[in-house]
């Protein structure tokens, strides 16, 4: 594809222009998860899923579980979701349906770890060191992101603090559901001894705190705007 097609799409256009039976936009990936009978099954859509990524060039990232597959794209040095990665869940999606396979866009979370600090450009490198990750292709420098290169583990953000908080926890969990699930996630953990720590920012995100003050955001990915 061109240059001009591979230019970052918002969020919004994006969860419009996907199927909903099995498509999320979480953080900055495409996501979609595909109930299996069986390994036999998962392996197929996964054989479909190379298939059709190889023409696009498309880089996509497949969980292969006997029950159970997962796809996840993003177009990499885009930090963002490209024509190539719509044009790739289109064509899951048909294979999809060509195998009998439903999608189970309930079960997709992603989950982020947020440091914050009062210089956060220097406090990344010691992460970074640590933990073996490195920083995205294409991303502003500005914003303080570390993540796996093998594509497993969480990823790390870092956010600049105004002013010391030595009464407050400074990492906490950021968990990324899509938009439909936020409010049974938001509940279950308030019925588990949580309370809302800020909500002003609601439904985008939620901050909630477990029975001894440690923190965590809900974020509701963006929903469908097409009517």
């Amino acid at each position: 594809m061109d240059a001009a097609a591979q230019q970052v799409i918002s969020p919004d256009e994006v969860a419009d222009r996907v199927d909903a039976r099995h498509w999320r936009v979480l953080l900055y990936r495409l996501e979609a998860a595909f109930r299996t009978p069986d390994l036999v099954a998962a392996t197929e859509l996964a054989a479909r899923v190379a298939a059709a990524a190889a023409p696009l060039g498309a880089v996509p990232d497949v969980g292969l579980r006997p029950h159970r597959v997962h796809v996840r794209t993003t177009t990499p040095g885009r930090f963002g979701v490209t024509e190539t990665d719509l044009a790739l869940a289109g064509a899951v999606s048909r294979a999809a349906d060509e195998l009998g396979l439903a999608g189970d866009p309930a079960s997709l979370t992603t989950q982020e770890v947020a440091i914050d600090a009062l210089d956060a450009a220097a406090v990344l490198p010691f992460w970074q060191a640590l933990l073996g990750y490195v920083r995205p292709e294409g991303l502003d420098p500005a914003f303080h992101v570390l993540a796996d290169p093998h594509g497993t583990g969480p990823g790390y953000w870092f956010q600049d603090m105004d002013a010391p908080r030595p009464q407050r926890n400074r990492i906490h969990v950021d968990v990324t559901v899509p938009h439909d699930q936020a409010d049974a996630r938001i509940a279950a953990a308030l019925a588990a001894g949580g309370r809302v720590v800020r909500d002003a920012e609601a439904p985008a995100f939620l901050v909630l705190a477990d029975p001894e003050g440690n923190e965590a955001c809900v974020c509701a990915a963006p929903p469908p705007t097409a009517g």
